[in-house]
């Protein structure tokens, strides 16, 4: 049956409505999303981007650094230790994710990661739990670590019955992570898991894009909180490889 014109008015009205919604949605979330400081914009200068990675690379790399940023953080907020990573022999890969969300698509990971590399996975926040879920069905034969920041394993990225090294690193001031899930869900790592914590860090350190709604004030400087990180991975890294 053909529409009426007054049927095909509502239509083309719904249709509209709804395109205007999906518009402001998209706006909002725009609005909401962590954008980098000055320091990251400038080392991710240093960076080359495509549709789904942001990569850091290293010369002669010793193995790939696969990361899941936050939720509603721009890759490029964690270009401070990645370049620092970088420069340390390992190349980063900051996956991309549709609106910033890394749980939207888990196994994004598989878009940028070669079939004969070597690499390790983690992200910081709800992107470590994406990784973990990801590293929790994925082949294990190129995969040879998992680093959590800021962020825990739930019971579909349980590593617990993994020989994966494993580290946890935390912020003595973070205001967002769940501690009680935190600590609650240390039950799905490995019993080798290396816990650690960054004394005066908070969440929003992890990366470099500003105050995070909810977070405490940190008593040391971002700079000092990237530069710690860097080091804490590098460390790890240097006793898988």
């Amino acid at each position: 049956m053909t529409p009426t014109p007054k049927r095909k008015r509502y239509l083309w009205g719904g249709l509209l409505t709804l395109a205007v919604l999906i518009g402001l949605a998209g706006i909002t979330l725009h609005v909401k999303t962590y954008q980098p400081t000055a320091s990251a914009n400038q080392a991710s200068q240093a960076a080359t981007v495509s549709k789904n990675v942001t990569t850091f690379k290293a010369k002669n790399s010793k193995l790939t650094v696969v990361f899941y940023p936050g939720g509603l953080v721009e890759p490029a907020s964690y270009s401070n230790w990645a370049s620092q990573l970088a420069q340390a022999g390992y190349t980063v890969k900051i996956v991309h994710f549709p609106l910033n969300l890394a749980v939207l698509s888990p196994n994004q990971a598989k878009k940028v990661v070669g079939p004969h590399e070597q690499y390790v996975i983690g992200g910081h926040s709800l992107g470590g739990a994406m990784a973990a879920r990801y590293a929790a069905q994925a082949d294990k034969k190129n995969l040879k670590g998992v680093f959590l920041l800021a962020a825990y394993a739930d019971q579909k990225g349980r590593l617990d019955h993994s020989d994966l090294p494993v580290l946890s690193v935390t912020a003595s001031r973070d205001g967002v992570l769940n501690w009680a899930n935190y600590r609650a869900n240390k039950k799905y790592l490995p019993r080798d898991t290396t816990f650690t914590t960054i004394s005066g860090g908070n969440h929003g350190g992890f990366g470099s894009y500003g105050h995070q709604q909810g977070d405490k004030a940190a008593h040391i400087s971002n700079a000092t909180q990237q530069r710690q990180v860097a080091h804490l991975l590098i460390k790890w890294l240097k006793r898988i490889n």
